[in-house]
């Protein structure tokens, strides 16, 4: 009763009447292989090229300082390129934005391959990061299109098994091409299995978003959507709570090899096996989360569960790598690693499936700033990880331990999930639609 009395906000009355998205749809087996695909793309851009860092050093004869910035120039161009595209796959449907994209990624990679000088492939390695930003973001808005309440939290869970697999091959396929050729071979492979996605696209995935729920304004009316979707106190909180973890999984990425070989003494082998694992673990874990719990345990349950035990696991690596307990050896370290790694895939999926039903009317631009907000976040707290040498794993920790605190806070504070447990969704209810800044719906009248 005190709940049913409770003054709605601002932000609740924006999205009042926004009609339901129609949940009839699904995407059959090709179309979750193409979107797998689409998000899975990104790290293999990013990751195939790792092993031939050392190569493109001698080949441009460029320090490694200015190499290491094809790789910034990439994710930038992945965290920028999301809030160009999503609100124009809002305006004009999702696959004229998302073929565009594509085949700017294909050109671009080519380009890459050829490159002559470290600035030309810094340059379009920005372009090729731009381009690929298409693929995150609309396979996300297109999920939201096809799905809605826990069905998409399931969806996402089975494009986390997908994608999930790339940055674990990646840096293999990488090693195994520069067996037989140079690292502009690396750039040839990506061209091709980028030309190869954007003919399956053009082919197989249809149009998701129908005219009449699409945004006929320009610039101006993208900025007023997604200052909406921000002003949506609970969709913020989903936002940044998924950024903060994002970026506890990035610092784990930025910091692994230098702990497990430099620190622990590990190989590059074990090291392999090790990043692995834990990827492994990621993955199993959003199945279970999509499988067993999605249906049966509230999203904001699994999400508290998540968060929870990636605070307690980055708080046990705080303490281990600390030394107050004596030096706990690489296999407690890995342990840690693998539970906080794992813990992703309850947090990872259900933030972005709390946060998309909210914006049934603005798919394409939530999604664009759940995108940017994780690369953005993740490219702060990355290089917060080396700030005290290379003698200890101290700074990845407590990098950890933040940003753990931070997106339980986040989450907590602003969306509130006691509240929301006895509500329906926003989705459910016509509630909360900020991507209207306000308009007044059909529904409404």
């Amino acid at each position: 009763m005190a709940e049913s009395a409770r003054a709605t906000t601002p932000a609740e009355e924006h999205i009042a009447g926004a009609p339901a998205v129609p949940s009839a749809r699904r995407a059959g087996l090709l179309v979750t292989l193409v979107l797998g695909g689409l998000t899975a793309l990104p790290p293999l851009s990013m990751d195939m090229y790792l092993p031939a860092l050392p190569q493109v050093t001698g080949a441009l004869h460029a320090p490694a300082a200015t190499v290491q910035l094809t790789l910034t120039g990439c994710l930038a161009g992945m965290a920028l390129g999301q809030l160009v595209v999503g609100p124009m796959s809002d305006k004009w449907g999702r696959r004229r934005p998302l073929l565009i994209g594509m085949t700017v990624y294909v050109l671009a990679t080519a380009v890459c391959a050829l490159a002559p000088s470290a600035a030309l492939l810094i340059a379009f390695r920005l372009l090729q990061g731009l381009a690929g930003a298409a693929g995150i973001v609309i396979a996300r808005a297109v999920v939201r299109d096809l799905y809605d309440g826990v069905e998409m939290a399931r969806f996402f869970s089975t494009l986390m098994l997908i994608s999930g697999v790339a940055p674990v091959v990646a840096p293999l396929i990488g090693g195994q091409i520069l067996r037989i050729t140079d690292w502009r071979g690396v750039f040839h492979v990506l061209t091709a299995v980028g030309l190869v996605l954007t003919l399956v696209v053009w082919r197989f995935l249809h149009e998701t978003l129908p005219p009449d729920r699409r945004h006929t304004g320009g610039v101006g009316e993208a900025l007023r959507t997604m200052r909406g979707l921000l002003a949506d106190r609970v969709f913020t909180g989903y936002m940044l709570a998924g950024g903060l973890a994002f970026a506890a999984l990035f610092a784990y990425i930025s910091a692994s090899p230098f702990v497990v070989q430099e620190i622990y003494g590990a190989s590059p082998q074990t090291f392999s096996l090790l990043f692995g694992l834990n990827s492994v673990g990621l993955v199993a874990v959003g199945q279970i989360n999509g499988k067993l719990l999605v249906g049966r345990v509230s999203l904001d349950k699994a999400l508290g569960w998540g968060l929870g035990t990636i605070l307690l696991a980055a708080a046990a690596l705080l303490v281990m790598t600390s030394g107050v307990l004596g030096d706990p050896g690489l296999p407690a370290v890995a342990a840690g690693l693998f539970v906080l790694m794992s813990a992703m895939g309850l947090a990872m999926p259900n933030t972005n499936a709390q946060a998309l039903m909210r914006t049934p009317h603005a798919a394409g631009s939530a999604s664009a700033l759940l995108g940017t907000s994780s690369f953005l976040i993740g490219a702060v707290a990355s290089p917060l990880v080396g700030i005290a040498g290379e003698t200890t794993a101290v700074p990845m920790a407590v990098v950890q331990v933040g940003c753990a605190v931070a997106a339980l806070g986040c989450f907590l504070l602003l969306c509130r999930p006691w509240r929301q447990a006895g509500r329906r969704a926003p989705a459910d209810t016509g509630e909360a639609n900020p991507a209207d800044g306000g308009r007044a719906t059909p529904a409404d009248a």
